[in-house]
């Protein structure tokens, strides 16, 4: 399932047990997660994408920016996809 699906799984269980509790009775719950992690992970790596610029040109800057950019990354996959 990979990282975004287990935290879109922890967040159905917790905040949307029903739509939960319907996949999970009708056997579509790990396909629905494999989907959902999948399209997490392609926005993830297309919102950093940009980075590999910045690296070929100051990579010391790159180093000390990397972190921050995959963390607002995170955020805006997190509010886009994973708790929407």
């Amino acid at each position: 399932i990979g990282y975004w699906g287990m935290l879109r799984k922890e967040y159905m269980k917790n905040y949307k047990s029903g739509m939960y509790s319907y996949l999970l009775l009708t056997g579509k719950l790990d396909g629905y997660l494999a989907d959902l992690n999948e399209q997490a992970q392609e926005r993830f790596e297309r919102l950093i994408e940009g980075t590999e610029q910045l690296k070929a040109e100051n990579a010391l800057e790159w180093t000390g920016c990397l972190n921050n950019i995959r963390a607002c990354a995170r955020e805006i996959v997190e509010k886009e996809i994973i708790f929407a």
